[in-house]
């Protein structure tokens, strides 16, 4: 008797099993679309917001130039990363954008993306994630401040390297009132990209068009006929 119930009571408990990871499974397939699409345009918005549409006539997302190995700690990323290469219509690269993270921010890592222009200056700087202190730090948000547009159009020349740095040290950058720690990091950072462009500056603008982009630009064609 009693080992037909344990016997009954396992049959059970791996029929609920068997449901509960075929129920897993069908909501994982059923979801992976749309969160990828959600991913996907929230990264096209955050790119948007550097590049606009405007400026460029290819796919920011796919048309990318991975980030060499011996540079990913130069621009704080420990996995690595693409830069996303924006096109004019003859195909001539006219800005990038690159991601980096500054490792020093107040309460830790600071990611960000840097557009930088072909001629050097700076097309925009957004911070896609942080953990800045609430109504201090997180004032390096567009949506919390105006203080990360300060970087538009600056460059390695302008206000000149050594004034890479916030007034409180010396340079050209302001503070957030009651917090410079996380204000340093960002512009310090962004420096560092701006470097990284400089001395790569052929390569980086040369890059041909990534093997993802051509598949999607052959792919289109055949979307619109069906």
């Amino acid at each position: 008797m009693l080992k037909r119930s344990i016997g009954s009571n396992a049959a059970i408990l791996a029929l609920f099993a068997l449901v509960t990871a075929g129920t897993l499974a069908v909501t994982q397939i059923t979801t992976r679309e749309p969160i990828e699409r959600a991913i996907r345009e929230a990264a096209a918005k955050a790119l948007l917001e550097i590049i606009p549409i405007e400026r460029h006539s290819n796919d920011l997302l796919v048309d990318t130039y991975p980030i060499p190995r011996q540079y990913w700690a130069l621009l704080g990323l420990k996995q690595g990363g693409n830069i996303n290469l924006a096109r004019e219509g003859d195909g001539t690269i006219d800005a990038v954008i690159i991601p980096t993270v500054a490792p020093d921010g107040y309460s830790g890592p600071i990611r960000m993306l840097v557009g930088v222009n072909r001629d050097g200056t700076i097309a925009g700087v957004r911070v896609t994630n942080h953990a800045e202190t609430p109504g201090l730090g997180d004032k390096v948000e567009v949506k919390k401040s105006d203080w990360i547009l300060s970087f538009n159009d600056k460059s390695l020349e302008d206000p000149g390297r050594n004034m890479w740095k916030v007034e409180k040290d010396g340079g050209a950058f302001d503070q957030f009132t009651g917090a410079t720690i996380t204000p340093r990091a960002v512009v310090n950072q962004v420096r560092k990209v701006l470097d990284f462009v400089a001395e790569h500056q052929q390569e980086i603008f040369s890059a041909p068009v990534s093997k993802r982009a051509v598949e999607v630009e052959a792919a289109e064609p055949e979307q619109e006929k069906n």
